[in-house]
């Protein structure tokens, strides 16, 4: 029994903004994909949000979800119903949509229709970038106690500036960027349900330090979120669970180092990894969800010019497989390697999942857009990582 919940059109609504719209409501069913420029349909399987399985004419997997980037003509319809395709793709969304993207932009995908792309401007070091806009789900306006407006081209949160307001976006797109010596480095844009603000300010009276210098790319919409509500929010939840939101904020303020300090080839792969036991193989089936009691993690992915650092956890961190976040990194996107003192206690993920099903939307959101964003951020280190080696060869 089917039942059709969402329709469109693709010169509206991109490819990439559906998967992130299905990932965020956690839906489960098909979606129909059809064009006038294709004979076959485009079928996309949802288990949970996450895409398992797709087909489009002879193409399977994960080859059907990229051919279908190419379609920039064409209607969707979602139907909620039980799916039993086999779980063939086990690469993150966010993933999937970069991947996408970027095989398009080089013109490994048959573009259908036509078809338009917002090109990066290269930097003094001759990397560019194609990036998409990170969207989160519909705010919920009992959350809002006020609205701004940033007008474009000027900031919304400064690097290096205190500052403890959390803002969702309900309309327009606004960039992320750091500074370096190289001059102003972009790392992502976000759009309408995209949060802005960290999860430390939430334990910090005195405000937190911003990690990044967010712009308005045109003129930006904003919510102000009930600061006093969130933290209620937050401080109500479990250690286990707190420590875990907590311990994904500073994933993301470390990813985000790794993209500068990669970018400005500051990083030795060799030196990141020495000594360390791999303790989970990339692409693996594990899970396990372990807080780090002491000792030393590193997070790295593989890839086919070798391994791309991504961040260092330590004592309050975690790892592993949380069923109900889609961090883009370990255990099928990255591996782990252990220093020899690590310690570890075994987290209940049943449990925590039932908790996090709990929360008001407002905060599984937020935390939801944090992982998005971890994933997202994880694709850009490794994109950098293979534009500096290439410009090496």
């Amino acid at each position: 029994m089917s039942n059709y919940v969402l329709s469109g059109n693709l010169k509206f609504l991109s490819l990439g903004d559906v998967l992130q719209f299905l990932g965020s409501n956690a839906s489960t069913g098909v979606l129909h994909i059809t064009s006038k420029y294709v004979q076959d349909p485009g079928l996309i399987y949802f288990d949970n949000g996450n895409p398992i399985n797709a087909q489009v004419g002879p193409l399977l997997g994960l080859d059907a979800v990229n051919s279908l980037f190419g379609w920039a003509d064409g209607e969707f319809e979602f139907s909620e119903e039980d799916v039993t395709a086999e779980v063939v793709i086990k690469k993150s969304r966010m993933e999937i949509i970069l991947d996408g993207l970027s095989m398009l932009d080089d013109g490994q995908i048959e573009k259908v229709g036509p078809l338009s792309f917002e090109e990066k401007s290269s930097d003094v070091s001759g990397i560019t970038s194609t990036l998409p806009v990170i969207r989160g789900p519909l705010v919920d306006y009992m959350y809002v106690v006020d609205e701004e407006e940033a007008y474009a081209g000027t900031n919304i949160v400064k690097e290096g500036k205190h500052g403890s307001w959390f803002w969702v976006i309900l309309e327009g797109v606004a960039e992320i960027y750091r500074e370096t010596p190289k001059g102003p480095l972009e790392i992502l844009r976000i759009g309408e349900g995209a949060f802005i603000g960290s999860v430390a300010s939430l334990l910090l009276l005195e405000g937190n330090v911003r990690s990044t210098t967010i712009i308005a790319v045109d003129n930006v919409q904003l919510g102000v979120i009930d600061f006093r509500r969130l933290s209620v929010d937050f401080l109500r939840m479990s250690n286990e669970l707190r420590n875990i939101t907590i311990s994904l904020d500073r994933r993301l303020r470390q990813i985000t180092d790794m993209v500068v300090n990669l970018y400005l080839k500051k990083v030795r792969t060799d030196d990141y990894i020495e000594g360390k036991e791999q303790l989970i193989h990339q692409g693996e089936s594990e899970e396990n969800l372990f807080a780090i009691q002491e000792g030393e993690v590193n997070i790295v992915r593989h890839t086919e010019n070798g391994y791309v650092p991504l961040a260092n956890l330590y004592a309050g961190d975690f790892f592993g497989h949380v069923p109900f976040l889609d961090i883009g990194q370990e255990p099928y996107s990255a591996s782990v390697f252990a220093s020899e003192d690590l310690e570890t206690s075994k987290l209940d993920a049943g449990i925590l999942q039932k908790e996090f099903d709990q929360l008001s939307a407002t905060f599984r959101h937020l935390i939801e857009f944090l992982a998005t964003t971890v994933s997202a951020t994880t694709l850009v280190a490794s994109d950098i990582q293979k534009k500096v080696d290439e410009q090496n060869i």
